[in-house]
């Protein structure tokens, strides 16, 4: 690709695109297949949004979408299939938070499979990127922060945790169908005792938006090489994948995610057979789109 707004960003909503499997509920959405031929399309509207591009950029980000989109379609989608198959064996069995990890490590290995094979993409993006487009991805990105603090950062502790179980419950309802009020009090205190600091989140967000903008003015300012901006995109990208790992912030991660695992591990004990019949059904549909998308050639 040849412009874009920024790897962390991008990689984020690629993955969100691709990584169907586990996105979906994200999304909301309950179709794998119309999501995932929609997503080439999907992800440029989001890229533009972000960087305004002109009508020579638009032109080849489109086909190096398309190529990618491809490659991730011929070679990954027989992957995510067969995850989401372990996890609905393992839903069936006595799941554990073991096997929650794993399948947590398993959907990391693919996103830096994704994220690595677009960094040649994002070098030509980011020498093509001019300055007013930095300008315009800085002013989405302060608006996107605005809206992270008003969505998440309001409030007193109690209110926050509420929001962020809301949020998480509409995901779990997705799965297993509504739960009910008893069960919802056993998750809530599953929820709660995740660690909350919205301000990590926002302070590590900001973080990797600055890097990424200083990044694309140096590749400007000193009209970098394919191969200097390549190594600069690589160096960045590895950070988005890495940032859970940087020793300031190792420990809070390490705890959340263990945290965030048990807590959806209890949905999982806690539901009853109706609702595991349920995610098993659902899972089963997206094992059916996998397929069938890997299997068609485009």
């Amino acid at each position: 690709m040849k412009n874009s707004n920024t790897p962390h960003t991008f990689i984020q909503r690629l993955s969100m695109l691709c990584l169907i499997a586990m996105m979906t509920v994200i999304s909301g959405c309950s179709s794998v297949k119309f999501t995932y031929d929609h997503g080439d399309t999907l992800l440029y509207w989001w890229l533009n949004a972000y960087v305004d591009l002109d009508g020579d950029q638009s032109a080849w980000v489109k086909k190096d979408i398309d190529k990618l989109f491809q490659w991730h379609r011929n070679t990954q989608l027989k992957q995510y299939s067969a995850l989401m198959s372990k996890a609905q064996h393992q839903l069936a069995g006595d799941m554990t938070q073991a096997d929650l990890l794993g399948n947590y490590k398993d959907i990391k290995t693919y996103t830096e499979q994704l994220a690595m094979r677009a960094v040649p993409d994002l070098t030509d993006l980011a020498r093509s990127v001019k300055p007013d487009q930095i300008a315009q991805m800085e002013k989405k990105f302060n608006k996107s922060n605005e809206d992270f603090r008003k969505k998440f950062l309001r409030g007193d502790l109690e209110k926050r945790q509420s929001v962020r179980f809301d949020k998480s419950l509409e995901q779990l309802d997705l799965w297993f169908g509504s739960f009910s009020r008893d069960q919802k009090a056993v998750m809530r205190k599953a929820s709660d005792a995740r660690p909350m600091d919205s301000e990590i989140f926002l302070a590590e967000r900001i973080r990797r938006q600055q890097k990424i903008v200083a990044m694309l003015r140096k590749v400007q300012a000193e009209k970098l090489s394919k191969e200097a901006t390549q190594k600069e995109v690589t160096v960045l990208m590895r950070d988005v994948l890495d940032r859970f790992e940087s020793p300031e912030r190792k420990a809070f991660f390490d705890t959340y995610v263990d945290a965030t695992s048990k807590y959806i591990l209890t949905a999982i004990k806690i539901a009853t057979p109706e609702q595991k019949a349920h995610a098993q059904k659902r899972m089963q549909g997206w094992i059916d789109d996998f397929n069938k998308l890997a299997a068609e050639v485009k």
